[in-house]
């Protein structure tokens, strides 16, 4: 499958300037991320939410996660969950499942952008396929969806920093490598 034809006329109609790409298959947003050599923080990754209030799209980085809390509150949502596989068929129905675009307002469903996607010049994202993504200039994804902007996502947790040999001193292995070898603990011959 191709790029969804919806969002391909959309995008034309608006005479803005986009990249398509096509990759190997992918479903994750980290594994998209990484075929298309973009960092996660702009590779932008859309989850339809359903709230009392009708359902949303949220964008936000693919290597953030959407803190539900925080979600629930910027919406003023009294109960919110992700939305299930037969709703996303459903609502995005010439799309693959989970390869929804951040342009929600294609298919009337409202779009909340996370802050933190902001900070990219450019985005990418799923075309309406495991395999086509397009790249976009944030702000014309933003001039053209028209979504409500806040703060609802966890960073990623960083990997401890390795630490470092102080100077002139070896480092823990090394010290225990150039030291003594040890000698097993002997055993008592006697027996009870």
């Amino acid at each position: 499958m191709a790029i969804s034809g919806r969002l391909k006329a959309f995008l034309d109609g608006a005479k803005v300037k986009y990249a398509a790409a096509r990759h190997p298959v992918a479903y994750t947003a980290q594994e998209i991320a990484a075929a298309q050599h973009v960092p996660g923080r702009q590779l932008a990754k859309s989850v339809l939410i359903i709230t009392d209030r009708g359902p949303v799209l949220a964008v936000l980085p693919a290597s953030y996660l959407i803190d539900l809390k925080k979600l629930k509150a910027f919406l003023r949502a009294k109960k919110l969950t992700i939305g299930k596989e037969a709703g996303i068929k459903e609502r995005f129905p010439d799309i693959e499942v989970g390869a929804m675009s951040p342009f929600g307002n294609l298919y009337d469903v409202p779009v909340v952008v996370d802050r933190s996607l902001e900070a990219a010049e450019h985005i990418v994202f799923n075309g309406g396929s495991h395999t086509d993504t397009i790249k976009l200039r944030y702000r014309d994804f933003s001039a053209l969806a028209k979504p409500k902007a806040g703060a609802f996502s966890l960073t990623p947790p960083r990997a401890p920093a390795k630490k470092k040999a102080r100077a002139g001193r070896p480092s823990a292995k090394r010290a225990r490598s150039t030291a003594r070898p040890r000698t097993p603990a002997r055993r008592s011959t006697k027996h009870r």
